[in-house]
């Protein structure tokens, strides 16, 4: 039995993008059957699910937002697989994978 065989994946119930671009107010995602939502810069960087933003132990936010830079924005974008997303930071930052749920969420349009 290898690794893989040892591991369960949670099944993605949300469907890809049907469009993602960089907006000057923030990351705009066209959601397939809509909506198109703009997730502003700041709250996004502070969303980051990444080891360095979030304990992996406890879940516990450990980024403090007010590390932020107030003109933080993306410098680029690039798709992990069919399930994510990858934002390089203009602070340096580009750990963080946003799933699409994550995307859906911060998009106001799951609720936890």
């Amino acid at each position: 039995m290898g690794l893989l065989d040892r591991m369960s994946f949670k099944k993605q119930d949300v469907d890809p993008p049907e469009a993602i671009d960089v907006a000057d107010d923030g990351v705009r995602i066209l959601w397939p059957g809509g909506p198109e939502v703009t997730i502003p810069n700041h709250v996004l960087r502070d969303l980051c699910p990444c080891a360095g933003c979030v304990e992996e132990g406890t879940g516990r936010k450990i980024l403090d937002p007010t590390t932020i830079p107030a003109d933080i924005r993306p410098l680029g974008l690039e798709a992990v697989g069919n399930y994510a997303l990858r934002i390089r930071w203009s602070d340096g930052h580009d750990t963080g994978i946003y799933s699409w749920e994550t995307l859906r969420r911060a998009s106001g349009l799951l609720k936890d």
